[in-house]
């Protein structure tokens, strides 16, 4: 059920976008962002502050989209947000000494420090080449292709990106459950 909560907006992107088009779609995508926060503030009471982020961009870039008429902001709005996210998780190793991929996932899997550092830097370098990789489709091919790119090239890169990271993982986790000294 989250990950039909999670993909709201991008499914519903798509769908409208092959029905009636980049600015219907650009404008059910903006409503139906509202409805999934409005939902999840109403389900559980507080909203991740990376959920508040793509609320605000998807509002920016998909309202300068609707505004101007013209797609080029909705193209970038992958981008900014996979920019956005490899910049917090750099920013917080770099400036704060902190492994902020760590923070959110440490209570679910116990990885030695430097386990946890590649990670968080496979994540950076991720965001990196899937921003830059969006404005490669948005700028080379026509906007059908690019919403096609972004639903199914996006997320399956994300899958094989996360799969890897997992068999990476999996080799420094403890598979010994607590056992008695």
């Amino acid at each position: 059920m989250k990950l039909l909560i999670d993909f709201f907006p991008i499914i519903l992107f798509f769908a409208a976008f092959k029905l009636y088009g980049i600015y219907a779609a650009t404008g059910i995508a903006i409503a139906a962002t509202i409805v999934q926060i409005g939902y999840l503030r109403w389900r559980h009471g507080r909203i991740e502050p990376m959920q508040w982020l793509s609320l605000g961009v998807i509002v920016l870039f998909g309202g300068a989209t609707l505004i101007a008429h013209n797609d080029t902001f909705i193209k970038w709005k992958p981008t900014v947000l996979y920019w956005v996210m490899g910049a917090v998780l750099m920013g917080g190793q770099l400036l704060f000494r902190k492994n902020l991929l760590k923070s959110v996932m440490g209570a679910q899997m116990q990885l030695p420090e430097h386990a946890w550092r590649v990670a968080n830097w496979s994540w950076v370098g991720f965001f990196a080449v899937m921003g830059a990789l969006n404005l490669w489709v948005a700028y080379t091919y026509d906007t059908d292709t690019w919403v096609n790119f972004k639903l199914f090239g996006g997320m399956g890169l994300m899958v094989v990106f996360v799969i890897a990271q997992a068999l990476y993982l999996s080799r420094f986790m403890n598979t010994d459950e607590a056992k008695p000294e």
